[in-house]
């Protein structure tokens, strides 16, 4: 299976990958089939949506890895580790950048500079004092991991250190020697980390730089998300990040993108995305309190990015010497401009792409937390081997993998639904009826009509119990679920 090597920069990458992991948890497919690597590259490492992302994904995989699971999970997702079993990493999704813990003049050296060089290094990394009293240049004083607070001036320095890394050379070593693999990059463009990551990382690969295989990282097949301004930050004049920079920066660096990475056709398949400002602000966290932002419609409007990419035929992204030959460029958009969409309020492509497997796995997210402990030992589906009992919803898969999981899944779910730009396919009121779950797509009850119950959501289960290949309980569930779900879809919301 050809890998895809997702490298998410900063906070918005951490925040589209986890997007993209919901999405793949609930079978959502490119046409091509792909195993995922993601490579997380962000020097704030307290960032909790950084955090959140990386235990999200160990979940993911052990889920995978122990059920075997075709439906619900069915896409693969590896560490660097898990492919190159020799190579000096650590069995993690993050990358971690060498002294980027430490304050940026120390990074640099600048104690220890000539006085001319100590004086240029001022100059080109100048910033203002708060206090006038001080004399001090703001910008050689950020201290690294809390990130590059919204400056990829200083980001660009520190990132070009990747090329150089042992994690980097494991992903150029690992990369498939007949140009099979693809190359993922999700940024923000307004902020630091990712508005320098991408260029340096694009450059590069685009250089061969790293591992053996320099004519396969030149040649790579890319793709790119660029997240451009999408929310507020409340106004704080002690935080060193200014929102009202925020398109001034977009505006200097699409500048910069168009000459130096559009305009040399070093990308094969290029996404922008971004939204109108809302009302609502993010808290001004320049790192210290932790940065975990609710999630956004953006974020998953942008991880559909990734499953487009993987969609297009090799043919559309061929490279010679380093270039594209027939770059694409590609935005984003809705069939209705709402505050919160539904999965109905969806262009057809993505509707067809989405509603059915999130559907399923919402529901079968809702079954396990609400009714499941009631019917284990007292439904066919359950007393049939492999037996689903009651000591099974206590093992490691359901206890510390699953659920945890499902966990995520809700609040990802609850954080689009109260966000503006939002997201808000399902009633997730606990103990709402399945009638009613589904927004947009209510099932009829009346004379003759009874609807959607769990007793009738059982008879599902029943008919896809008994199946001789589920060897461990572990398959039976994950299969079970989704062969049932994807029924009731069908023939109770007639969803196809």
């Amino acid at each position: 299976m050809p890998n895809c090597f997702v490298f998410a920069i900063g906070g918005t990458g951490s925040r589209v990958l986890r997007s993209l992991t919901h999405l793949l948890a609930a079978g959502v497919k490119p046409t091509n089939n792909f195993d995922i690597v993601p490579i997380i590259i962000d020097p704030h490492n307290s960032n909790l949506d950084l955090q959140r992302t990386e235990n999200l994904l160990k979940f993911y995989k052990n889920v995978k890895e122990t059920s075997g699971s075709n439906g619900f999970f069915s896409t693969a997702i590896k560490t660097l580790l898990d492919l190159r079993k020799e190579a000096d990493i650590p069995a993690s999704f993050t990358f971690e950048l060498d002294g980027a813990s430490s304050s940026f003049k120390d990074y640099i050296g600048y104690r220890s500079m000539k006085q001319e060089n100590a004086a240029l290094a001022n100059l080109l990394f100048s910033g203002y004092s708060k206090d006038k009293r001080k004399k001090k240049c703001e910008l050689l004083d950020i201290e690294m991991d809390v990130g590059f607070v919204g400056n990829p001036n200083v980001g660009s320095v520190v990132l070009n250190q990747v090329k150089d890394s042992k994690v980097y050379n494991a992903f150029a070593n690992a990369l498939d020697a007949n140009g099979n693999d693809r190359i993922f990059i999700v940024s923000s463009i307004f902020g630091g980390t990712g508005a320098a990551g991408f260029p340096c990382l694009l450059k590069n690969i685009r250089n061969g730089s790293g591992g053996i295989n320099t004519e396969v990282l030149k040649n790579a097949k890319i793709g790119a998300v660029t997240v451009l301004p999408y929310f507020r930050l409340e106004k704080d004049d002690d935080s060193p990040i200014n929102y009202s920079d925020f398109v001034a920066k977009t505006k200097s660096a699409l500048y910069y993108y168009k000459k130096n990475v559009t305009g040399n056709n070093s990308v094969n398949a290029m996404y922008y995305i971004g939204d109108q400002d809302s009302n609502e602000s993010y808290k001004n966290d320049p790192g210290h309190g932790g940065q975990k932002n609710n999630a956004h419609f953006v974020e998953l409007a942008s991880s559909l990015a990734i499953i487009d990419f993987l969609s297009l035929p090799d043919t559309q992204l061929e490279c010679r010497n380093g270039k594209a030959v027939a770059p694409i460029y590609r935005e984003f958009g809705i069939g209705e401009d709402v505050p919160k969409p539904d999965l109905f309020n969806f262009g057809e492509h993505h509707k067809r792409l989405l509603t059915k497997p999130l559907s399923q796995f919402a529901l079968f997210r809702k079954y396990m937390e609400e009714e499941y402990r009631k019917k284990m030992g007292k439904r066919g589906w359950s007393t049939e081997a492999p037996q689903l009992d009651g000591h099974f919803i206590s093992e490691i898969f359901c206890k510390d993998y699953l659920f945890p999981f499902f966990n995520d899944f809700y609040n990802w779910l609850e954080e689009l639904n109260t966000n503006n730009r939002g997201f808000s396919p399902f009633n997730l009121a606990p103990g709402i009826a399945l009638n009613v779950f589904i927004k947009g797509k209510k099932i009829e009850v009346g004379f003759l009509k009874s609807g959607l119950s769990y007793d009738r959501f059982d008879d599902y289960l029943n008919k896809y119990s008994k199946n001789e290949q589920y060897k461990t309980k572990e398959l039976k569930l994950m299969e079970m679920f989704c062969k049932a779900t994807s029924e009731i879809l069908e023939k109770e919301y007639k969803l196809q």
